[in-house]
């Protein structure tokens, strides 16, 4: 059974799957219907370490690196429109495999050119992030975006980290303008 979460409430994995090892993170949403035109958004994850900073270029993981420098973090590819039901991008962990100085993962989401086609998350609908097992595809937790944010073009939205030796998983949806290098200025 999901765990419906809201924002800024957090849950342990261990405690909803015990032993839970293969982590499958799927993000979706639609444009509004006043949009106009395709809403690009891009699903990008940052590896932190205890000085709440990206250690290394290759703990940064988004559409043009889809890999985590210790391989624990697959991203599975970029999804320009949004559209159709279910998982727009997807994140693979392994989180026994998870480099042992990350203590979280933030997942951020941004408009991919919103400023040059004038879009902010306000023109975004069905926004959600999702965590899976990905060994029988059970749906663990669900955290649903809501259309309260019509000046900005990034959101983080949820974050992994661990705590007393365990993965967490909490809902954020903590606002942005400025694109990803506004977030990356703050973790690098």
């Amino acid at each position: 059974m999901s765990i419906n979460l809201t924002k800024s409430s957090s849950i342990s994995l261990e405690k909803i799957a015990p032993s839970l090892q293969n982590v499958h993170v799927g993000l979706g949403w639609d444009a509004e219907d006043s949009a106009g035109n395709e809403i690009d958004c891009d699903v990008s994850l940052f590896m932190i370490d205890e000085n709440n900073k990206i250690p290394q270029d290759g703990f940064f993981i988004f559409y043009n690196n889809l890999k985590s420098v210790d391989g624990s973090v697959v991203h599975q590819g970029d999804n320009r429109t949004g559209e159709g039901d279910g998982d727009d991008e997807e994140i693979h962990i392994n989180l026994s495999e998870v480099h042992p100085d990350i203590v979280q993962m933030m997942f951020i989401v941004t408009i991919h050119d919103a400023e040059k086609n004038n879009q902010n998350f306000g023109m975004v609908e069905n926004a959600f992030i999702r965590i899976l097992n990905k060994e029988n595809n059970e749906e663990l937790c669900r955290y649903n975006l809501s259309n309260e944010f019509n000046d900005v073009d990034s959101v983080q939205i949820a974050r992994l980290y661990k705590y007393d030796n365990q993965w967490h998983f909490e809902a954020l949806a903590d606002g942005y303008s400025g694109g990803l290098g506004a977030l990356l200025g703050i973790y690098n």
